[in-house]
């Protein structure tokens, strides 16, 4: 049996957050043993190593609030260029990051992918925001704020990189959602966008909602981009972020989500997003994204040992 080839990809990404010290989330998912996690569930893992950003200049914007927009557009195309390349050469590439701005880059660029492959791609998005600002109705200057409206082609972004393929919004599904800008609740109606907010999550759980986004992305033959918040994730049990709102995931509601898209096997890519290792508590956010991974790539239940600490 062939092992299934899976690169990581290190996106040092922090200038779309308020924040400093999400550029050290590469470093520490590292330290936490991701590759050596999946190398033992029989994956061939690549780790190609941290990404630089391509050096821009871009026009003032407008918008007065925004900030590092010329170093949120290098990113930008960086990683959509490297997204491509990645899920065109491999099974299954990881982005690591990195605040959430990069998403810009990696989905845009795993979206040229599946285009060249004639299949359309469907985007989980885990996270607590929606991420629907343009950078004209920004108010925080926040880029990590945006990536949703760039990657499915909505008007405000001329300094990025031109898209060649925007993902369709009804191919999104976002779960976990419970702090949405006015702006961003307009474009979320507009654009038809899936939601299933907490409260929705506490009425149903998350198995009928995420299954039957799974039998909508099967239907179609899609190919599925997971981006994991960490801010999806309740702060009781994933501190390391800046942008922490109560209510988030539980330990089991988030792995239940990670073995049902392994038993849909219709993952593709993943983003691990805005883990800040300076404000973790001993490395528990970390080692919490890479066990989270592991049920994405098959580790089950049973396999799982107890821990001392």
């Amino acid at each position: 049996m062939t092992r299934k080839s899976c690169h990581i990809l290190g996106a040092p990404v922090q200038t779309g957050a308020s924040q400093p010290g999400c550029l050290m989330g590469p470093a520490a998912l590292r330290t936490a043993g991701l590759p050596e996690v999946l190398k033992g569930l029989g994956w061939n893992v690549t780790d190609l190593g941290d990404f630089e950003a391509k050096s821009v200049s871009v026009a003032e914007h407008p918008n007065d609030a925004v900030h590092n927009l010329a170093e949120t557009v290098g990113w930008t195309q960086t990683l959509s260029d490297a997204a491509f390349k990645a899920a065109q050469a491999c099974d299954f590439p990881i982005f690591m990051g990195g605040d959430h701005s990069l998403s810009a880059g990696t989905v845009s660029g795993v979206a040229r992918s599946a285009a060249k492959e004639n299949r359309p791609l469907f985007v989980l998005w885990l996270d607590a925001h929606p991420d629907l600002h343009t950078p004209g109705s920004t108010e925080s200057g926040n880029l990590h704020g945006t990536p949703v409206a760039y990657f499915t082609g909505k008007p405000g972004f001329e300094t990025f990189p031109k898209l060649t393929n925007p993902v369709d919004p009804r191919n999104i599904c976002m779960m976990g959602i419970r702090s949405v800008d006015p702006a961003e609740e307009k474009n979320i109606e507009k654009l038809g966008i899936t939601v299933h907010d907490m409260r929705a999550i506490d009425e149903r759980g998350v198995a009928a909602p995420l299954r039957e986004f799974l039998e909508k992305v099967v239907a179609a033959n899609g190919l599925l981009h997971v981006s994991l918040d960490v801010d999806f994730l309740d702060p009781s049990i994933a501190p390391a972020v800046g942008t922490t709102v109560p209510g988030g995931a539980t330990f089991r509601e988030a792995h239940l989500i990670m073995e049902m898209l392994h038993d849909s096997g219709r993952v593709s890519s993943l983003d691990l997003v805005e883990l800040n290792p300076f404000l973790d508590e001993k490395g528990r956010t970390a080692r919490l994204l890479t066990d989270l991974t592991a049920s994405l790539f098959g580790r089950r239940v049973l396999d799982r040992k107890t821990r001392s600490h």
